[in-house]
């Protein structure tokens, strides 16, 4: 993984309206970690968990990752695509569209390309980052998640 692309100003960041920003590192979707998700949201699909029944009956021939486990990888991703120096907090504002195209299979890596969308300023203190988020496996030729994610953050002034 490289170091996150860093903003200095808000200005800076709105000038890359348009491009990806960055992509982050590969991210281990290992079976533990698709366990301890399903334990934290109680989603305790076979096709998550039962990897004999899976090689078995599932068209992937392993478990596959939560959709919405992969989805709460962005703040994660898109930290490490990218800082804005004058940020003093954020928060997630919210998704407009997510579409998971492909499975995540369990013991694969994702990792995610970020195209910045839009820069709004709510106040002069706080903006919204409108952002395209493409999760990608090393295993598969589609993405795994495609995401319009916004964050507000609020930034010095």
């Amino acid at each position: 993984m490289t170091d996150p692309r860093s903003f200095e100003t808000v200005e800076a960041l709105e000038a890359c309206v348009g491009e990806e920003i960055g992509v982050s590192g590969w991210i281990e979707m290992s079976q533990s970690r698709i366990l301890r998700f399903a334990d934290a949201t109680d989603d305790r699909q076979w096709i998550h968990l039962d990897q004999t029944r899976a090689e078995a009956e599932s068209p992937y021939g392993t478990t596959i990752a939560h959709g919405y486990l992969t989805l709460s990888m962005l703040p994660r991703i898109t930290a490490e695509v990218f800082t804005l120096k004058p940020r003093v907090a954020g928060i997630n504002y919210g998704l407009d569209r997510v579409r998971f195209i492909a499975p995540v299979p369990a013991e694969s890596r994702i990792r995610g390309r970020v195209v910045l969308d839009q820069v709004v300023r709510v106040k002069p203190d706080t903006i919204r980052v409108h952002m395209t988020v493409t999760v990608e496996t090393d295993q598969g030729d589609k993405p795994a998640c495609v995401a319009s994610a916004i964050a507000q953050y609020i930034v010095s002034t």
